[in-house]
């Protein structure tokens, strides 16, 4: 009788069908029975030797690595379940300024991004987007895979290894400089809107807040 492959045993060997050099690992007998394999593939032999190391030491590490589990994926999960107790509105806001970056490395399995393929996602995204939108993506992208890293999917953060790169320019900013809010408050004292002119500079409560003040009040500035 063969004997039964042990727990992370490998093979490798050559795949004419397929035209690339393929590795098993063993990962013994489930409760049912039947053997429980990792695969991996190269071009040549020494590509499928690194990443059978790899996975070893993903294993020795206490990883369950999902061949099938992708950045979208992980997104997904860190989206429903890494979120909780934020509003929609956040969950939202998280899932639209992924979305460019997902378009471009959302398939790729999460224990195969590099460090490179996540800088070279921001940069394009950086092409179109403002620099503040390519941190906030980069911190939303770190989180998503931090959570996968907590979930023992991945054996590190590689987003925690890459400084976001400058976007484009903001919108101009409308606030008033200290200069010219100096200026309005000097010019307000000599009408009856002073205290609101203050009230709204001071506090940077809205407009229609200051004159309503939070109430059903009608009163407006002059009266």
């Amino acid at each position: 009788m063969a004997e039964r492959r042990g727990w992370a045993e490998d093979s490798i060997y050559w795949s004419e069908q397929r035209r690339r050099w393929v590795g098993v690992i063993s990962l013994g007998y489930g409760p049912d029975g039947m053997r429980r394999r990792r695969q991996v593939s190269g071009r040549t032999k020494r590509d499928v030797q690194d990443k059978l190391k790899a996975l070893h030491e993903e294993l020795d590490a206490g990883v369950k690595p999902r061949a099938g589990y992708t950045v979208d994926k992980a997104v997904a999960d860190w989206l429903a379940k890494g979120l909780s107790g934020r509003s929609p509105r956040t969950v939202a806001m998280n899932r639209h300024i992924l979305q460019p970056v997902l378009a471009q490395i959302g398939r790729k399995p999460l224990r195969q991004l590099t460090a490179a393929d996540l800088y070279a996602a921001l940069e394009r995204a950086a092409e179109t987007r403002s620099t503040r939108t390519v941190v906030l993506t980069h911190n939303a992208l770190e989180r998503a895979i931090r959570h996968a890293e907590a979930n023992d999917l991945v054996s590190r953060n590689v987003a925690s290894l890459v400084t976001p790169p400058p976007g484009q320019e903001g919108r101009p900013s409308k606030s008033l400089t200290a200069d010219q809010a100096a200026a309005v408050l000097q010019a307000a004292t000599r009408y009856r809107i002073h205290a609101y002119v203050v009230l709204c500079l001071l506090t940077g409560i809205r407009t229609e807040e200051a004159r309503c003040g939070g109430t059903t009040s009608t009163w407006r500035p002059g009266r």
